[in-house]
């Protein structure tokens, strides 16, 4: 099949830039520099870079108890016994990231990959929930903070968290005002997000 970046660029190139362009926020361009990037760099840097791609993919799994990525199971999170007896529910694995940078979350997490979105055609059974209502009727944590993001997905996750958590008798919170309506929780400064989890609601 031909590529759609022309005769101008040699096949393996042209192959390298459709590939790259499939990256979440890589467009056309920046796919291009990428490629030369890599055209210009030595061949043990791009073998270095073609093997971590590789042993991520062989090696990294989701954890069976909170869904997070993980070379163990259960992740180191989920085993350590000194965390609060707390769930923190988020949309995926990056949110993770972003909370453990504030220092203000000792709990542990439960990513749902995704969010409630009818336009998408995504719905809860899509998502993580049964799961998380088994754990939390077989852990009994003392409050679920449901961190999705502050956008219409979020936000009706978060209301539909909430309806089916309360009944179950577990505290259910969301984050306190600071962090911009419509924001990724990824892309968030620590300190917004450190103050948001300090200063949570109850729903």
């Amino acid at each position: 099949m031909a590529s759609r970046y022309g005769s101008a660029t040699a096949p393996p190139v042209a192959q390298l830039i459709e590939e790259l362009s499939k990256l979440p926020g890589i467009g056309p361009k920046t796919a291009s520099r990428l490629a030369f990037h890599l055209l210009r760099t030595s061949r043990d840097d791009a073998l270095a870079l073609a093997e971590a791609i590789l042993e991520v993919k062989e090696r990294i799994r989701l954890c069976s108890n909170c869904f997070n990525v993980t070379e163990s199971d259960p992740c180191d999170i989920c085993a350590d016994q000194k965390r609060e007896h707390v769930i923190c529910v988020v949309e995926k694995p990056l949110d993770i990231v972003a909370i453990e940078r504030t220092n203000e979350y000792r709990g542990k997490y439960h990513v749902l990959h995704g969010a409630i979105s009818p336009v998408d055609g995504i719905g809860p059974d899509k998502l993580k929930i049964r799961e998380l209502v088994e754990r939390v009727e077989h852990e009994k944590p003392e409050e679920i903070v449901v961190f999705t993001n502050l956008d219409l997905p979020g936000e009706a996750t978060a209301t539909y968290l909430h309806r089916i958590l309360t009944p179950l008798g577990v505290n259910v919170s969301r984050p306190a005002s600071g962090l911009p309506v419509g924001g990724d929780l990824e892309y968030a400064d620590e300190m917004t997000l450190g103050r948001a989890m300090v200063g949570r609601r109850v729903l």
